[in-house]
């Protein structure tokens, strides 16, 4: 498959290879009738780097659950982390139309209808990241932002878009531990 995004970017030990992601992440790779499905359902069209990221593996936990963060979150005061990323598709629970996919975290928590929520927080629930639309609209490129139920549903900027959000992802080690 020839890259648009991530030319240069090492795959190698990026996706965690665990029961727990082929059970409730991983999906099938998207068709091209999958994507546009999906994107009718949530209203919005998934960035081209979400999508090539897909086409390499569809959804799943990840080596290097976290990224860093300039203010404090709920969840620590340098960084957020994230379960694992969901996959496009309806099938596995967590995938972005999935039983606890985005529509259902709009629908049942409550969170803000700005985008489409792409990965789950260890939080269960508490906080997600989110591909804010608000300030692009419907067919632009999201920002991705964490959403924190725990503070009135409190945006935090992480990234301009999707690969700069994967790209920056680290190792938990790298933050001290409280």
């Amino acid at each position: 498959m020839e890259l648009r995004f991530f030319k240069d970017f090492d795959f190698t030990n990026f996706w965690s290879e665990c029961s727990y992601s082929s059970k409730d992440y991983i999906e099938d790779f998207p068709s091209d009738e999958t994507i546009t499905e999906v994107e009718n359902k949530l209203g919005y069209q998934l960035p081209g780097s979400y999508i090539e990221l897909m086409r390499i593996q569809n959804g799943g936990l990840v080596n290097k659950p976290c990224f860093p963060t300039t203010e404090s979150v709920s969840w620590a005061e340098d960084h957020v982390a994230i379960t694992g990323i969901m996959a496009i598709g309806k099938e596995k629970k967590y995938s972005v139309c999935g039983e606890l996919g985005s529509q259902f975290m709009i629908e049942e928590w409550g969170y803000p209808a700005d985008g489409i929520y792409i990965c789950d927080c260890p939080s269960a629930g508490h906080d997600m990241i989110l591909l804010d639309y608000s300030e692009c609209g419907k067919n632009g490129e999201p920002q991705v932002v964490h959403v924190d139920q725990e503070s009135d549903f409190k945006k935090t900027f992480l990234a301009k878009d999707f690969e700069t959000f994967i790209r920056g992802l680290k190792q938990e080690e790298e933050f001290d531990g409280e």
